[in-house]
């Protein structure tokens, strides 16, 4: 009697959804093109040749000469044998264009195959430009690379076209002319195709994502995806344990999670989870951003060793203005319910140091960590005061409510307008840039881009966290008459759900409101949830078609805040312009 493993362990037969578009299906035209040199930029095509196929057969071909408007090189004619005289009369290429995209079709799903496909593809490219033409960005299979890997040099001395029509026995031979090259190409995709079925490559999909032949481990698991539902939702790779590998997310989890276990996963960490992997726990959600929030909260809490994003949001470093007397700026991990302003969440430390220099540059805030007395005290003056970077009081240079002025300024700049210190950095850009001191101009540069990406994450999230219950609702695509709906409570996703055609849409919004996560109020920018998790909410909420049922609170943004130098967060472009200032 066989034993559970084997049985488990036994060929799925997938649906025809799981599979994709399977190859008998698949549309692919096979294209070559004949030149006047090797670059598509120095040169122009003389000949373009096209096969269309599917299911095996041919279904139509395509071959026309082109004038190039230039002489064609003599070394070209002798390898073509296409001559200036052939293409005298023949059309330009702003006529024969039009009609082989026609022909084409690759804004429906055909897939382009060439031999060497960057090269055919690269003046196909071109000649779109050039006439203005949108690029249709096909999927793109190249014959030689896919050759490389499935023909080995034991087999045939080299991977050249005519070698492999010859291995195939291919009956077009090619002759340098592009018709007759591309029937080749079709003859050596068809043997290349023959060759992937026992790799378990059947659909367009995973043709198009091959890189390398699936493993064993995960051509026997396979049978981990079977029974799995086809909507959107998380699913956990497990080991024997029990213990989770791997969290992902789809808006189809039947597929999603098959491919892990075909050529079309070639990520070498993750083949070698799913060496590991002993079963896979699917949870179902009602849209793709719940199932985009869940996975999120799921790698915070359980940490799994093969996912490397999204892991830690703990570790996130916020600048902090303290809510001393004399306030100075601090980098802190944690936000906490103490009245003073937070800037970020910053990518790193080093971004958090960065705007905190950008805050200095601006305003001579304290440095030193000394308790200071409510009048400023006195004492020895540090080498910070020295220097002229430090405006404490207890240095004698200035009153306490002098210092108050700065600490205020210093919060407008982090929760309202950051216009003082945009003004103060890029004039220490000009002047250094002026006396060709072009690496501090960088180090300001940096700094002010730093501080401006800070302020304008932690302003967008303070906006949307201080609604306390936001909902709304997106038309649900390829469902006609669906929405899905969403309920937002303090920047935290607290329901989701599908509403059907037909339905009462007061009392839908009613009932999910009513059972909707409770979430109470908290400090700082993202008081309910991880800035990641805000950010993904808002990411939605800015998609196209979103429409807004229904807030308790205003939903608005600083008029004059960060997000209005957002160019300044360019690094490049600031850079551009520092060195561009007169000298």
């Amino acid at each position: 009697m066989p034993q559970p493993a084997a049985r488990a362990a036994a060929p799925v037969q997938e649906s025809l959804d799981d599979l994709g578009t399977p190859l008998a299906e698949g549309t692919f035209l096979v294209v070559d093109l004949e030149t006047t040199g090797g670059r598509a930029g120095g040169s122009a095509i003389t000949e373009i040749g096209a096969v269309k196929v599917r299911g095996g057969q041919v279904v139509g071909e395509f071959s026309s000469l082109v004038d190039p408007g230039s002489p064609i090189p003599a070394h070209i004619t002798l390898l073509t044998g296409i001559t200036q005289a052939m293409v005298a009369t023949a059309p330009p290429i702003g006529s024969v264009l039009p009609a082989f995209l026609e022909f084409a079709n690759l804004d429906g799903g055909t897939v382009l195959v060439a031999h060497n496909a960057p090269f055919d593809v690269s003046f196909l490219k071109a000649a779109c430009a050039e006439q203005d033409r949108p690029w249709p960005r096909p999927r793109v299979v190249d014959t030689l690379p896919l050759a490389r890997r499935l023909v080995t040099r034991e087999e045939v001395r080299d991977h050249k076209l005519g070698t492999l029509a010859r291995f195939f026995a291919v009956p077009d031979r090619p002759v340098h002319r592009a018709l007759d090259d591309a029937r080749a190409t079709a003859g050596v995709l068809h043997g290349l195709l023959e060759r992937l079925g026992p790799m378990g490559v059947h659909s367009v999909e995973e043709l198009c994502a091959f890189r390398t032949a699936p493993t064993r481990a995960q051509r026997g698991k396979r049978h981990l995806a079977e029974g799995l539902p086809d909507g959107p939702g998380v699913y956990v790779f497990t080991d024997a344990r029990g213990e989770p590998l791997y969290v992902g997310k789809s808006t189809s989890l039947r597929k999603r999670v098959r491919s892990y276990f075909t050529a079309a996963e070639t990520r070498g960490r993750v083949r070698e989870m799913v060496g590991l992997v002993e079963a896979v726990t699917p949870i179902p959600c009602a849209t793709g951003l719940e199932a985009e929030v869940r996975e999120m909260r799921l790698i915070a809490e359980r940490k799994p060793p093969y996912n490397r994003r999204s892991r830690n949001p703990e570790r996130a470093s916020w600048l902090k203005l303290t809510p001393d007397a004399f306030p100075r700026l601090s980098k802190v991990r944690t936000v906490r319910d103490d009245g003073a302003p937070y800037l970020g969440p910053f990518t790193s430390s080093r971004e958090a140091e960065l705007a905190r220099e950008a805050l200095l540059d601006a305003f001579p805030l304290r440095q030193c960590t000394r308790r200071i007395g409510p009048h400023g005290g006195a004492g020895p003056a540090c080498v910070l005061a020295q220097m002229g970077r430090c405006g404490a009081p207890c240095t004698g240079g200035e009153t306490p409510e002098e210092y108050a002025e700065h600490a205020r300024a210093a919060r407008e700049a982090m929760v309202g307008d950051p216009g003082e210190v945009v003004h103060a950095l890029r004039g220490a850009i000009a002047d250094l840039s002026a006396g060709l001191r072009y690496e501090e101009a960088a180090v300001r540069r940096d700094r002010l881009a730093a501080f401006l990406r800070g302020a304008a994450r932690s302003q967008r999230l303070a906006a949307l966290t201080g609604i306390g219950e936001l909902v709304a609702a997106r038309p649900l695509a390829g469902a006609p008459g669906r929405w899905e709906v969403h309920v937002v409570r303090r920047g935290r996703l607290a329901a989701a759900a599908v509403m059907a055609p037909g339905a009462d849409p007061n009392a839908f919004v009613a009932a999910l409101t009513a059972t909707a996560e409770t979430v109470p109020p908290g400090p700082g920018p993202a008081p309910a949830a991880a800035p990641q998790e805000s950010e993904c909410v808002l990411r939605w909420l800015e998609s196209p078609g979103v429409r807004l049922v229904d807030l308790d609170a205003p939903w608005t943004c600083p008029a004059r805040g960060a997000e209005r130098h957002r160019e300044l967060t360019d690094w490049a472009r600031e850079a551009a312009e520092a060195a561009a200032e007169p000298s």
